[in-house]
């Protein structure tokens, strides 16, 4: 277990048990929680796990602000849906859509990051976002091949399809359709991405990244060259964001600016480190966990809540389901004040302090 966790285990019992009933909770999704609405839900933690995991390589282990990840999540997802619009939709054109995808992610990672890591992180940042929105522009405009406003709409392997049936087999009452397969595709490629970044940030290169985000003078000083790392660290965060991508195109089938290159996801995926913690990969799942399952049902209790004070009409209106977006954003300046370092980095210094008592 330690070394498949590549040495870095939680350091609480508590986050050790949390990401432990997650794991269960999404390896048993689709049979503990019935409906596609759930199914969804989980399938997106699945990706957004691996996306902000990715986005934590840069932000929170090497020190780089960037507003450019949802392009790379973008090109993942729109190489999948370019090969699949365009080929035979089989497993050789996934397969071309995510190499493709990859190296044209890989490319333009390495440009942004030779040419623009030397400036201040201020600079570096406003750079990736004008990359990042002249990169959403000639989507729109290149309808053709992506679409446009509307997206593209693909068909995946026959495997993957809803209407796909093993017969009529079942498992623990639940059909086994390709929607079932489908799930277990993006869960499986999720756990396998997440587990090798977690080898990444553990390595030695990882240890570099982490010294680079402390003192990058320093680091320099003692024969690292930061922007070869720095370059590097780029590169790696760009080629799972846009893994992701791919992941997310197939469990939609569907790909377009709303779902992979809207600003929003980029605000999501910042929202989501600071929750978690940043500098440790632990803090993606839990901070999407907390994230998604508060953006998916948050307006749900809200009904409840707005029904049961229905004798109160200001304290009804006020917790009104269409007034959700202002008790989450409520929700993350608590979360925010009270867990300045994240759950995690809460959680493990709960730890730290006992450990010092004992």
């Amino acid at each position: 277990m330690i070394r498949l966790l590549s040495g870095d285990l939680p350091r609480s019992r508590v986050l050790t048990v949390i990401l432990l009933l997650i794991l269960l909770a999404l390896a048993c999704a689709p049979f503990a929680f019935p409906g596609a609405r759930a199914l969804n839900m989980a399938a997106k933690i699945c990706i957004f796990v691996v996306l902000v995991a990715s986005y934590d390589l840069l932000l929170g282990y090497t020190g780089i602000v960037s507003f450019a990840h949802t392009m790379f999540f973008g090109i993942g997802g729109y190489g999948v849906a370019i090969a699949m619009s365009r080929m035979e939709p089989g497993w050789g054109a996934l397969a071309v859509g995510a190499v493709g995808a990859l190296a044209v992610s890989a490319l333009l990672a390495f440009l942004i990051g030779l040419f623009s890591l030397r400036v201040r992180a201020i600079f570096f940042a406003m750079i990736t976002l004008a990359v990042a929105t002249a990169f959403a522009t000639l989507v729109s405009q290149l309808s053709e091949w992506t679409g446009g406003e509307d997206g593209l709409t693909f068909k995946v392997p026959e495997v993957l399809r809803p209407s796909f049936s093993i017969g009529e087999a079942e498992l623990l009452g639940v059909p086994l359709t390709g929607k079932l397969l489908s799930y277990y595709v993006v869960f499986a490629g999720a756990l396998v991405l997440f587990l090798a970044l977690l080898r990444i940030v553990n390595s030695p290169f990882g240890r570099v990244l982490q010294a680079i985000r402390e003192n990058d003078f320093r680091a320099e000083a003692i024969g690292y060259r930061t922007v070869v790392y720095r370059t590097v660290s780029t590169v790696l965060s760009a080629m799972f964001a846009t893994l992701a991508g791919v992941l997310m195109a197939v469990w939609l089938r569907y790909n377009g600016p709303d779902t992979s290159l809207s600003f929003e996801i980029m605000v999501d995926i910042l929202l989501i480190v600071v929750i978690g913690g940043m500098g440790t990969l632990y803090g993606a799942v839990i901070g999407t966990v907390l994230f998604l399952v508060a953006q998916t049902y948050l307006q749900d209790v809200m009904k409840l809540a707005s029904d049961a004070t229905a004798a109160l009409p200001l304290l009804s209106s006020l917790l009104h389901p269409d007034r959700w977006l202002l008790w989450l954003g409520l929700l993350f300046i608590l979360s925010v004040y009270y867990f300045p370092q994240g759950v995690v980095g809460r959680l493990r210094g709960n730890r730290a302090v006992q450990d010092v008592a004992t």
